[in-house]
């Protein structure tokens, strides 16, 4: 069988065709169940459905990783120059006759393609709010800015560039991490827009807090993402079992690590840059640094779900609780559990809710402080000094 090329560009209309396809049923969802609102009302529930079904394509995502079928199409972005699996029948059965239990098969075949496929139709909401949000806005009716959608749009542009180069360089432990991070992203992207659209409909504004309050969220929310960054490592590395006990790893409070190749950033799969198999102290290095890292981020997070609820924010405090708890759950099962698959798309799933309800926390919250502060000066100038002792500087003598 002739070698298929790695990039594909035959069935590209077609897969846009089923994208369109794909979001004619939520687009006209939204359009139905919103006639007689107002612009930014029937913005923020388009956002908020395409929020919800990111939030799917993520889970889709690891559950496309986690499942090996990365690879269930080698070409990008059809598969064997074809729409879908069905027209390639010939082609795949012929790589899995030739290594059954290897990247291609058809029931692999056919989660990459769906994954595609919803990857394809979240683009094209993407671009129906930000033509719909610049459209409102040359009326004058949106009072949102629409380079938000448009810096939404760019961005989902990357991450497909970012999921062809998964296929293409072949799972590359960095580029699958950076599309995992870019889903985030988009994640909170999204909820950033949705949060803008309730306030510009209901006329409200963010909440005040304190300014420590909202340090700790800024401080959680940095946290957040550098531990998603390291499971992202862990999970594309597959070093999620080089640590099968808890809390010790390997028998052992400090187990043998190799942080240099672990941490060695630019290197295909399981080798490192010199081209040799990467050490099992490597993956211990990789899992061990997440595990830690996570003690740190979810006692932070606790904290904040504290504070959130005391100034105010309490149902986001509440969901950053649950979802800490969660995130802990889902993480031990993956360790003592021997890596389920629902553990660990739930594990992805608990830090995509994360990530969502941190910016909302972000976007519903302001910094009191400063305000108050800046009062308390003024009201201090304003108070008249007292009036000197009419016996003069000497009358205590």
């Amino acid at each position: 069988m002739d070698p298929q090329p790695l990039y594909d560009l035959s069935p590209v209309l077609r897969l846009m065709a089923m994208g369109l396809v794909i979001a004619l049923g939520p687009l006209a969802w939204v359009w139905l169940r919103n006639r007689q609102a107002g612009p930014a009302r029937r913005l923020q529930a388009l956002t908020l459905l395409t929020l919800f079904l990111t939030f799917d394509l993520v889970l889709f995502g690891a559950f496309t990783r986690l499942t090996d079928s990365g690879l269930g199409c080698p070409d990008w972005p059809g598969c064997y120059g074809q729409a879908s699996p069905s027209g390639a029948r010939e082609q795949i059965s012929q790589a899995q006759a030739a290594m059954p239990t290897g990247p291609v098969t058809h029931g692999k075949a056919w989660i990459e393609m769906i994954h595609r496929y919803l990857a394809t139709g979240v683009g094209v909401l993407i671009l129906t709010l930000a033509i719909a949000s610049w459209l409102q806005s040359r009326r004058g009716r949106l009072p949102v800015s629409p380079w938000w959608p448009t810096l939404t749009l760019v961005w989902v542009c990357i991450q497909g560039a970012f999921g062809a180069l998964t296929v293409t360089m072949k799972l590359f432990p960095a580029i699958v991490t950076l599309h995992l991070l870019g889903g985030m992203l988009l994640l909170a992207l999204l909820c950033a827009q949705a949060v803008a659209y309730h306030h510009a409909d209901r006329g409200s504004g963010p909440v005040a807090v304190q300014m420590g309050t909202r340090l700790l969220l800024l401080a959680g929310a940095g946290l957040l993402w550098l531990q998603i960054a390291l499971g992202g490592w862990v999970s594309t590395n597959y070093a999620v079992l080089a640590c099968t006990d808890f809390p010790a790893c390997q028998g052992s409070w400090w187990p043998s690590m190799d942080f240099r190749q672990g941490f060695e950033l630019w290197r295909e799969l399981g080798k490192t840059s010199a081209g040799e198999n990467i050490a099992f102290a490597a993956l211990t290095a990789i899992h061990y640094v997440h595990r830690l890292m996570a003690y740190a981020v979810l006692t932070l997070l606790a904290w904040l779900a504290w504070r959130l609820q005391r100034d105010g924010l309490v149902t986001q405090g509440r969901w950053i609780a649950a979802l800490a708890a969660w995130q802990l759950a889902t993480g031990l099962s993956n360790v003592v559990l021997g890596w389920p698959l629902i553990a660990a798309v739930s594990h992805t799933g608990g830090a995509a809710a994360l990530v969502v309800v941190l910016t909302w926390a972000l976007r519903e919250s302001r910094a009191s402080s400063p305000l108050l502060l800046g009062e308390g000066v003024r009201a201090w100038a304003r108070v008249p000094s007292p009036a000197p002792s009419p016996r003069g500087r000497g009358s205590e003598a």
